[in-house]
């Protein structure tokens, strides 16, 4: 009886959980379908005539063929470079008998615990003195310093989890250190890999500030950037808004949901067995 009454409890909180989680999305989607005026009279009704024409506008006012292509520019480089170096940066901190080693990951892992906030100026002052503020690539460059941080921190727990005798056996085939992390130990970084992949992505794809402060030139602008056009300075076409977010959502959405098993299968990994 007992086990009955606490399954129906947990259906109702994950039941409630669900409603407070999408009904954000859901008056997303029916305000930008609505007329100004019919958004104006009611937030929770539903259109009367549904509107596609907002996309359209949308579609056209973010540019968004160019901004997606910006965006996936950043994202991606940023991501790959991310992987890369954390990933040879935990390997060696994780199988080092140094000291050195050992006060490396807590400086990695103390860097987490700095706001960006705090660092945001001397970081575009940086990029200025390097000619990289305004371009896409000096955008990627920072995205890859902040990452790397934690990225870090998810490989060393990670490699935990990987016997030193498949390393050992590599050397004696005749591996040298980086053969033995390129072909023994990062096929074996998938599951970590993948999580790190969805979380930074996910992070890159939605970050609004960092562009605000490195990206100057319009034709670079990425699509969170991009959607600041619907807001004038004393209003905001909402409708257009709306759409033009859910717009700038739906790859990431989709990509997440494929994806997201491997979120908590990498972390729990990490974690437990680090």
């Amino acid at each position: 009886m007992k086990a009955k009454i606490l399954n129906v409890m947990q259906i109702i909180f994950l039941t409630v959980a669900a409603v407070i989680v999408f009904f954000p999305i859901y008056i997303a989607i029916i305000n930008s379908l609505k007329t100004d005026g019919e958004m104006a009279r009611s937030i929770l009704a539903l259109p009367e005539v549904i509107q596609f024409n907002n996309y359209v506008v949308s579609f056209q006012k973010l540019d968004f063929l160019r901004t997606t292509f910006n965006t996936l520019f950043i994202s991606v480089l940023s991501v790959i470079g991310i992987i890369i170096t954390s990933s040879m940066a935990g390997y060696k901190i994780a199988r080092s008998k140094l000291k050195l080693a050992g006060f490396f990951q807590v400086l990695f892992i103390a860097s987490m615990l700095i706001p960006f906030h705090s660092i945001m100026i001397s970081l575009t002052r940086t990029a200025m003195f390097f000619n990289a503020k305004g371009t896409l690539l000096g955008t990627v460059a920072i995205y890859i310093g902040l990452g790397v941080n934690l990225a870090i921190f998810l490989y060393v727990g990670f490699m935990g989890t990987i016997p030193y005798d498949l390393e050992e056996a590599a050397i004696i085939d005749g591996c040298g250190p980086f053969k033995v992390y390129l072909y023994v130990i990062f096929p074996l970084l998938k599951p970590i890999t993948a999580t790190i992949a969805i979380l930074d992505a996910l992070w890159i794809w939605n970050d609004f500030l960092l562009p605000l402060l490195m990206i100057t030139d319009a034709k670079n602008y990425t699509l969170i950037l991009s959607a600041n056009k619907f807001f004038g300075k004393y209003e905001a076409d909402w409708t257009n808004v709306l759409a033009g977010l859910l717009m700038t959502s739906a790859p990431l959405i989709v990509f997440y949901l494929f994806f997201q098993k491997h979120i908590v299968k990498g972390i729990v990994s990490g974690a437990v067995k680090g």
